[in-house]
């Protein structure tokens, strides 16, 4: 990412810490490995919250099946305006809350999504916040689906625990900071 990248980001999270949750983009490698789970030829809609200035989005463009639908939910419009731009049918840019998920899936007439991908800085939000965000994508997620979401800690390990069937946590120590990744299965 250009240094000028890098600086806007840094400006996103001293004036928006609630919902920018790092001083630096996401690396390739945490992106890779986030995604590492997605069966791209099966997919047929993937949700990412959170982007910020997209560096897992385009990792999820370049695996992007023709007719795989992505929703893309940021609240940051620095962000959406400097760094979400697409002019591809598939791609669904919207600035809203993840809490409305649903709402989007059916207003482009998706039962539900396959994987969820989110890079949301749930340390920083109240906890009927983050009850909300994961029961709406748990809801939204096909049988067999996964949620697939990052932290710099692993406090959301007992939640996601509660919330999902079946919850795997790697780690990911090539990013600054270093992350975990909660792989959450619906099945």
């Amino acid at each position: 990412m250009p240094k000028k990248s890098k600086r806007s980001f840094f400006q996103q999270f001293l004036k928006e810490r609630k919902t920018v949750g790092s001083i630096t983009p996401s690396s390739r490698y945490l992106s890779r490995r986030m995604i590492s789970k997605i069966d791209f030829s099966q997919a047929q809609c993937i949700v990412e919250l959170g982007p910020g200035t997209g560096v897992i989005t385009r990792e999820i463009i370049k695996r992007l099946g023709p007719d795989t639908q992505l929703l893309v939910f940021e609240m940051n419009e620095v962000f959406i305006e400097r760094y979400l731009q697409y002019n591809d049918p598939r791609i669904h840019i919207i600035h809203d809350s993840a809490e409305h998920l649903r709402r989007y899936l059916e207003k482009l007439g998706l039962a539900e999504a396959d994987y969820i991908v989110s890079s949301l800085p749930l340390t920083n939000f109240p906890e009927d916040l983050k009850h909300v965000i994961l029961d709406e994508s748990l809801s939204c997620l096909r049988a067999g689906g996964i949620f697939i979401q990052y932290q710099y800690l692993t406090t959301a390990l007992k939640m996601m625990r509660e919330k999902f069937p079946r919850v795997r946590l790697e780690y990911a120590p090539f990013n600054i900071p270093p992350a975990f990744i909660y792989a959450c299965y619906n099945c």
